[in-house]
């Protein structure tokens, strides 16, 4: 998951009885894999005095960042939600690195064309 990330951010109130999220998020990325993965990314815990819900704040390797709130959505989904962003920024990097413009539009016309790589199964070999 720091693969794709060149900074996180865990901010939350210890006193507040909603912070299992980032607790559990902090322990992934403490993780030896995780930190192998990208040992350059920084991971930031601000523990605060005041009331402001707990939140997760990361940064991607193409700068686009990225804030969840930690109240509400299970260290899982977040996880989740990170590794999807960055397969579609590896995608997009892949494209680009092969000339290829982003993001790819495939014409509806293609889109309804039969794939001719497989052959409709017959009757009787549906039934054997």
């Amino acid at each position: 998951m720091l693969k794709f990330l060149s900074k996180v951010k865990i901010e939350f109130n210890a006193l507040d009885p909603r912070i299992a999220s980032c607790m559990e998020f902090l322990a992934q990325c403490n993780a030896p894999k995780a930190k192998e993965s990208n040992p350059s990314c920084q991971v930031q815990v601000k523990r605060r005095t005041d009331d402001h819900p707990p939140q997760i704040s990361v940064t991607f390797v193409n700068g686009v960042e990225q804030t969840y709130d930690a109240t509400s959505t299970p260290a899982q989904n977040i996880r989740t939600m990170i590794l999807e962003k960055g397969q579609y920024l590896e995608t997009e990097q892949m494209f680009r690195e092969a000339g290829e413009k982003w993001p790819v539009i495939i014409p509806d016309e293609e889109l309804k064309q039969p794939f001719l790589g497989i052959k409709p199964k017959k009757a009787e070999e549906k039934k054997q």
